[in-house]
């Protein structure tokens, strides 16, 4: 690999090529999540009035169910079409009921591995490039702009994340949890991501990163927190915006991920196994979903970059827009309940 943060394994965009065979890995993967969507919410007209109609109010998580959640979890995580939003709406419409926002966190470490080991060799370049920077006093360095970003863009989610541990007491049961709020903002996050593929020039990349850029993904990041919109989606979308091309857009989303994910898995870790009579899930179970999701997040991240370097993210925009739109139809019909 070559020396410095310009070794990034991405390498530079090169234009677009006419839609091609590149699609078809993503509009499989997608298509299998779309049909898993639609499968479980024929079984969920049944299974969730059922358990509705039994006064069900625990949420169990078995071993394979954790595999399985961590499976979506690692598929959409890097994804611009929200993690936390599949992982409240496929377990509800497989009839499991929510996992709640502890689970959804707390299975999120297993993508940060997966970050953190696909890109191990560029972060300790990126770390002793900017450790070198500061000692000599090279405060306009790249490695060094690139990690001061990734810090500045991590304060604003780390910040809106305490506020709402503060101030909303059952954040589980928000109305931002709500499937009508999470279709919402999986219409309109799209229709952003498509905008910003129409008017983002794409004609920056990484070795033009800098501080600000850092800071103005950030504040987009925490536009996150609202289950539906999408971290990976809504820092892309500001990377776009921001005139950087998608491949180093999306690699510098995953990178700035690192420290408010894995501070916000660690801090819900504990409150996994005291969700008292709401979810109930054994250790096995969580290190199930974990190695799940370990494993699929790599498997993600390798694709995705290659993907992003000859192809658009409409096909995401389309999807969004499916997945909005069907909640919407399946609470219009009620087949599935907003709770």
């Amino acid at each position: 690999m070559a020396k410095g943060w310009q070794g990034w394994r991405l390498g530079r965009s090169r234009g677009m090529r006419p839609l091609g065979w590149g699609w078809l890995p993503w509009l499989g993967a997608l298509g299998v999540v779309a049909g898993a969507l639609a499968w479980g919410a024929m079984d969920a007209a049944i299974a969730v009035p059922e358990a509705v109609a039994a006064g069900a109010a625990e949420t169990l998580v078995t071993p394979w169910r954790a595999v399985v959640l961590g499976l979506v979890q690692g598929l959409t995580e890097f994804l611009p079409i929200s993690s936390t939003a599949h992982l409240k709406v496929v377990p509800v419409l497989l009839g499991w009921g929510d996992p709640g926002s502890s689970f959804t966190a707390a299975i999120q470490l297993g993508s940060i591995v997966a970050v953190l080991g696909y890109f191990r060799e560029d972060l300790l370049l990126l770390g002793r490039g900017s450790i070198a920077a500061i000692a000599g006093r090279r405060w306009r360095d790249r490695d060094l702009q690139i990690s001061l970003g990734i810090l500045a863009g991590t304060v604003p989610i780390v910040v809106g994340g305490l506020l709402i541990k503060a101030l909303v007491a059952d954040f589980d049961q928000s109305p931002l949890r709500s499937l009508a709020a999470i279709a919402a903002a999986s219409i309109g996050m799209a229709l952003l991501l498509g905008a910003a593929e129409i008017v983002g020039r794409r004609d920056r990349h990484e070795a033009d990163l800098t501080l600000a850029d850092g800071l103005w993904i950030g504040l987009a990041q925490m536009l996150a927190l609202v289950p539906g919109v999408s971290r990976s989606g809504s820092t892309l979308t500001a990377g776009l915006l921001l005139g950087i091309d998608r491949a180093s857009a999306a690699r510098f989303s995953f990178l700035l991920g690192i420290p408010a994910i894995t501070l916000a898995g660690l801090v819900e870790l504990p409150a996994v196994f005291q969700a008292g009579d709401h979810v109930s899930i054994s250790g096995a179970a969580l290190g199930a979903g974990l190695v799940s999701a370990l494993i699929s997040s790599y498997a993600t991240i390798a694709l995705l970059l290659k993907f992003l370097k000859t192809q658009s993210t409409w096909v995401f925009v389309g999807y969004r827009l499916f997945f909005g739109a069907g909640l919407l139809l399946l609470l219009a019909q009620g087949t599935l309940a907003d709770f």
